[in-house]
């Protein structure tokens, strides 16, 4: 029997509060019962300002409410967190910094992406990513990129229970770390970022797997958390890659079995 992955942190299928099980008609007609997926909706606080609600699983408010606002440049890497509160009946979490804070413009500027549950980027994002050039010498074996896509599909997940969710992983070599999940997949890539601000896992040597299409927004917070390498199963779109050829990226697609497509940073493939 092959040894099962050990994750930082990882889906918790037997986390009753995350699917519902209903009474449904399949095909034949048969009376059958169906897990699915149960979306809350969860607004963020940054000190005394609202900033956004999402919907989402909310398996990891705090990580979620974390990772949203570093991505959103609301939160700095400087910053101390001096607490952050959860209210589970109100679905809320409010993240307390020592630094006061104000994002009222910036608010009024935000950008709807291409992302599932609705996803923002700010406009001040797209002039951060401009400056960024992922000079890291990380390589990725060209065997490894079918070693990650079986051992991701091959963990339990909420999606292999339910479905109708989206899965985000961190990869070390060929061996997954961190593996989030819900139902937009820009919120899978916030809670991974907000566990590793807090656990101050580094990010140049690490490799992003995602179960989503590479779209310019997964392509910018890739980028904006500095990992070079970004794997999906899906496909891309063209400003995604525009992007990720600016930034040096790596972008790997398509990746079903063991073919692939290379649409950017093709030089830290290693063949051999």
């Amino acid at each position: 029997m092959k040894k099962k992955e050990k994750y930082l942190v990882s889906p918790n299928i037997k986390d009753k509060s995350l699917i519902t099980e209903l009474k449904g008609i399949d095909e034949n007609g048969k009376k059958i019962k169906s897990k699915v997926i149960n979306e809350k909706s969860l607004t963020i606080f940054l000190n005394n300002q609202e900033i956004v609600t999402l919907m989402s699983i909310a398996d990891h408010p705090k990580y979620l409410a974390i990772g949203y606002l570093l991505n959103q440049n609301m939160l700095k890497k400087s910053d101390k967190i001096s607490k952050v509160e959860i209210d589970k009946e109100l679905n809320v979490v409010v993240v307390r910094t020592k630094r006061k804070t104000n994002y009222e413009n910036k608010l009024k500027k935000k950008i709807t992406t291409s992302g599932c549950a609705i996803g923002t980027v700010f406009g001040d994002i797209y002039d951060e990513i401009k400056k960024i050039k992922l000079k890291t010498k990380k390589k990725i074996k060209h065997k490894w990129i079918y070693e990650i896509s079986k051992k991701i599909t091959l963990t339990p997940s909420l999606y292999l229970e339910a479905g109708a969710i989206h899965g985000c992983a961190i990869i070390q070599n060929n061996k997954p770390l961190i593996y989030m999940e819900d139902v937009g997949r820009h919120n899978a890539v916030d809670k991974i970022a907000g566990y590793m601000f807090l656990k101050k896992i580094s990010a140049s040597n690490k490799i992003f797997y995602t179960t989503g299409r590479l779209t310019s927004e997964m392509v910018i917070k890739t980028i904006k958390m500095r990992i070079p390498i970004l794997i999906s199963r899906s496909g891309f779109t063209a400003w995604g890659v525009e992007l990720a050829k600016k930034s040096d990226l790596t972008l790997i697609g398509r990746a079903k079995g063991k073919k692939y497509l290379v649409l950017s940073g093709e030089e830290r493939i290693e063949y051999k």
